[in-house]
């Protein structure tokens, strides 16, 4: 049972990332999933969430009209699409999965995925 988060890189600002988050040994379709991310020398914060079976969402305002979550529920995967990068958004960006209802919260949710690394730099 595990997540892995994946897709992160080196982007310029301005440039676009997808990030999946796969889950193996378990469905998704009874969780939600959130993204966070971590900066250095800072919380880990949450990102945006979805809710598996109903298809909601919900996102930081700070990524609000940038950042789009999505499910394949074939795929047993979450994507995370972020546009319009910029160097505050370079982080390790992690998924993990909650029961109930979508927060942004890290005590909230259960199992973490391994983290993938998102620089935004020219």
């Amino acid at each position: 049972v595990q997540l892995q988060a994946f897709g992160g890189g080196l982007v310029q600002p301005g440039g676009t990332l997808r990030l999946s988050c796969a889950a193996s040994g378990f469905s998704l379709d009874d969780y939600v999933l959130v993204w966070f991310r971590q900066a250095p020398g800072k919380l880990r914060e949450g990102l945006s969430c979805i809710d598996i079976g109903r298809g909601s969402t919900l996102y930081r305002d700070s990524v609000k009209g940038r950042f789009t979550i999505s499910r394949d529920i074939s795929e047993n995967t979450v994507y995370l699409q972020m546009n319009n990068l910029k160097p505050e958004d370079t982080a390790v960006y992690y998924c993990a999965t909650g029961r109930g209802w979508c927060t942004l919260w890290p005590d909230q949710v259960g199992l973490w995925g391994r983290g993938t690394q998102v620089t935004v730099s020219s």
